[in-house]
């Protein structure tokens, strides 16, 4: 007992002449400082886009115009950074500043005609992210007060994934997109308490002469406020004076670019073509959107998502009258282009309303590769009871995608 306790002594004896050690040894080595925290970065706000020194005129004061034409054109962003490659927030986008030169010198070209160009329609993708404000203020608002300051000319926007993302209304990680993008768009778009406005919410609608243009927020598709609200507009619409409706947003009811959901490859050892894989927000538009349109009888869809140029023809049926919708994708506003990848699968769709008789053409082909597919914006042309479209590229030759070397196409069926 005695040798236990002298030897528990000596090692507690040890045990507390090492910490003493150590403290001596800790207290003579140099202390480091603890790190100053990161600075927090600068916050910047977006800038609102000035609008045109002459507006639209109110509703009521152009009733008695026929005859104008407007541009339509969408994604505009930049691509993925990559190394050595300026994009959104460091540069002035080039590519889309190519677009807007064209657009002002074809204005300037209708000017003096019976087709004067009154306003731009831009169905999405401003910038690569709405999140970051400097994206907006640097590289997209300065080419579109070319047109609203330089121009005179009003702009329309409606919101692309990339400007406040595909998160449903009230969720955290929309809101900082969806404000930036208000924010640019405030003094462009009809202001909040309009009856032409959806508070909370891009979606809003303007009329001008015979025609009524409603932009949708396509991101929230399946929202049933926006859907109530659209439904709304179109049922206490003034069809007497509005006999043209064209409606823009950014995802199209399809297309045969990437965004389709289409393969271009045959399921393995079948020789059929795999499903589609068609993104959410366009099955709510075929299942929400394209039903109502057809009641109204919405003549233009302009929508982008898919960067190259593609035009469909959905023909129906109602009350032994046949209509049409035409849909066009003018994605080519300068973001990075796409190819062709198939014909969209549409049977579904087409089988869901059978007493319509629903009839879709495709009346062009986009090129197999980006490269080929220029970008553009699209002219359409109002002339009383008939529309027409021209697309114009920004290559050295003119972009002429329909049958036959055309750059020009009617949007509507001799008799209709």
């Amino acid at each position: 007992m005695k040798q236990t306790r002298r030897a528990g002594g000596s090692l507690l004896h040890c045990g507390l002449v090492m910490a003493a050690c150590g403290i001596a040894a800790a207290q003579q080595l140099p202390t480091t400082p603890p790190a100053a925290p990161a600075p927090i970065p600068a916050w910047v706000g977006v800038k609102p886009i000035e609008a045109p020194a002459t507006p639209l005129p109110p509703e009521e004061a152009s009733a008695a115009v026929t005859r104008f034409s407007f541009f339509g054109y969408g994604d505009t962003r930049s691509g993925t950074p990559q190394p050595g490659v300026s994009g959104d927030g460091v540069v002035v986008h080039p590519e889309h500043s190519r677009v807007v030169d064209r657009m002002i010198a074809t204005a300037t070209e209708l000017k003096a005609t019976p087709f004067p160009v009154r306003f731009v329609l831009q169905s999405g993708d401003a910038v690569l992210r709405g999140q970051n404000a400097a994206m907006f203020n640097i590289s997209f608002t300065p080419i579109i007060e070319r047109l609203t300051r330089g121009a005179n000319i009003p702009y329309f926007f409606s919101a692309g994934n990339h400007d406040v993302g595909t998160n449903p209304p009230g969720d955290p990680g929309r809101s900082v997109g969806l404000h930036n993008t208000l924010t640019a768009m405030s003094k462009l778009i009809p202001p909040e308490g309009s009856p032409r406005r959806l508070n909370g919410y891009l979606t809003y609608a303007i009329g001008y002469g015979n025609a009524f243009m409603i932009a949708i927020d396509s991101n929230i598709a399946s929202d049933p406020v926006q859907l109530s609200w659209v439904t709304d507009q179109l049922e206490r619409l003034d069809r007497a004076r509005y006999k043209h409706i064209i409606v823009f947003f950014h995802h199209p009811p399809y297309s045969s670019g990437p965004h389709s959901g289409a393969s271009a490859e045959p399921v393995p050892g079948t020789g059929r073509k795999a499903p589609d894989r068609v993104e959410a927000q366009s099955v709510a538009i075929r299942a929400l959107y394209m039903p109502l349109f057809r009641k109204h009888h919405v003549g233009l869809l302009v929508t982008g998502h898919d960067h190259l140029y593609d035009h469909f023809v959905e023909r129906y049926d109602d009350k032994g009258v046949t209509y049409r919708i035409d849909t066009v994708i003018t994605g080519g506003g300068g973001a990075p282009r796409y190819g062709y990848i198939g014909e969209p699968d549409l049977r579904a769709y087409i089988a869901a309303s059978p007493a319509e008789n629903i009839r879709i053409e495709h009346l062009m082909r986009p090129n197999d590769t980006g490269a080929m597919n220029p970008h553009h914006f699209v002219v359409i042309r109002v002339d009383g009871d008939r529309l027409s479209a021209e697309v114009i590229g920004t290559g050295e030759t003119p972009y002429t995608p329909y049958s036959g070397g055309h750059s020009k196409i009617a949007l509507s069926d001799s008799g209709s």
